[in-house]
């Protein structure tokens, strides 16, 4: 009764700290790739309307969105639904990724399903995001890219030290 479900992460969940924090059974496999996707932060978060990751297809075979490959329970789903707010702004799908040996997986994943192309994401989740991206290590021109997305820095300094205090012990980022 182990059942177990493979999840690409490919925002703030590819921090394996973060996901972690959400869904405990997470174990991570390495990197992965979704094809026809191209990675932008237009999503309504659904608690501070701020700009969240979306997969956003596109249809062409060389847009990339590079993230984690997960194993977890699959009891957890529900759990991991409630954390990116299902049926509020993402769906959950099941895409075809590449992993870092060359295979093709069926994974589960998050689209959005409202965007708003004006949103910028918080200091805080982009830096979730760039955490999990050098700790897979990701293409470096993959990770300039992420690094050039504008944040807004959070007026609520509680939340953000909330927010980033998983990583206390953790190895610096550079």
């Amino acid at each position: 009764m182990n059942e177990r479900t493979l999840y690409f992460a490919y925002g703030s969940n590819m921090a394996v700290e973060r996901l972690r924090a959400r869904v405990p059974s997470a174990q991570l496999l390495g990197p992965a790739v979704l094809a026809g996707h191209a990675l932008r932060f237009h999503k309504p978060g659904s608690i501070d309307g701020s700009g969240k990751c979306d997969a956003a297809h596109t249809g062409d075979a060389a847009d990339r969105v590079f993230g984690a490959l997960y194993s977890i329970a699959t009891a957890e789903l529900a759990l991991l639904d409630q954390f990116e707010a299902r049926g509020h702004g993402y769906e959950r799908e099941t895409v075809c990724v590449m992993t870092g040996e060359g295979d093709t997986v069926q994974a589960e994943t998050y689209i959005a399903t409202r965007i708003d192309p004006r949103l910028r994401p918080l200091d805080w989740y982009k830096e979730h995001v760039l955490r999990g991206a050098r700790a897979l290590q990701l293409p470096g021109a993959y990770i300039a890219t992420i690094e050039a997305v504008a944040a807004d820095v959070d007026a609520d300094e509680a939340r953000r030290v909330r927010e980033l205090s998983i990583y206390v012990g953790a190895t610096p980022q550079a």
